[in-house]
């Protein structure tokens, strides 16, 4: 089977997902379905190798975990059953922290994760800033951070006690970034955004939804 032959009118489950075998690389929000883009570009790939050496480092003996795509996290909907068949939502994000490993198995996370970073890129903008925002704040994702790396700039966004996102940060290439949830963690975002030319990068604002 090819993704062309899903029906695309239909909604999948988590247990579909786990019987197709495409070459694209897939999520399902709602049971509906977005397709990524491709493999990300260098620049991407440097951000985000840079993010996870430094939160890696900085979790090490703290008992949380960061992952990073391609990683799948389920997201059961609030008071749902965490079975394969009850479970239309699966992401992959960029980067994924995780400080309850009872949420952790051979698939990847069941359950929203502590902190997730997505890196914006031409195909997914869109998705990222308002699908995604939307998705990770209702499944109680306490802190969420974009990345746009043709501004060279993250905004970061926290939980509040309403379940709803406040933006505590809108940081700068000059400037350190710091953690809602780790407020000791600085990265310097100097040596984040490398110098790399983006100027024929087709940054539009549209996503893919298949």
């Amino acid at each position: 089977m090819k993704l062309k032959d899903l029906d695309l009118n239909k909604t999948y489950t988590y247990a579909d997902y786990l019987g197709w075998f495409f070459e694209e690389r897939i999520e399902l929000i709602k049971g509906k379905i977005f397709k990524m883009s491709p493999a990300p570009n260098a620049y991407h790939q440097e951000i985000s190798t840079s993010l996870i050496l430094r939160i890696g480092y900085f979790l090490k003996n703290k008992g949380c975990k960061v992952y990073h795509a391609p990683f799948d996290v389920r997201l059961p909907k609030p008071g749902g059953k965490s079975r394969d068949e009850n479970i239309s939502t699966v992401v992959q994000p960029d980067i994924s922290v995780i400080c309850d490993k009872n949420k952790i198995d051979q698939k990847g996370c069941l359950g929203p994760p502590d902190w997730i970073i997505e890196i914006l890129s031409p195909s997914t903008s869109k998705k990222d800033r308002t699908d995604k925002f939307e998705l990770y704040q209702s499944s109680g994702v306490k802190e969420y951070w974009i990345v746009f790396p043709k501004k060279q700039q993250i905004k970061a966004y926290s939980l509040n006690e309403k379940g709803k996102y406040e933006e505590f940060g809108s940081f700068q290439k000059e400037e350190a970034i710091y953690s809602a949830l780790f407020p000791e963690l600085r990265i310097d975002l100097q040596p984040i955004f490398p110098e790399l030319d983006l100027s024929e990068e087709p940054w539009e604002e549209n996503y893919v939804r298949l």
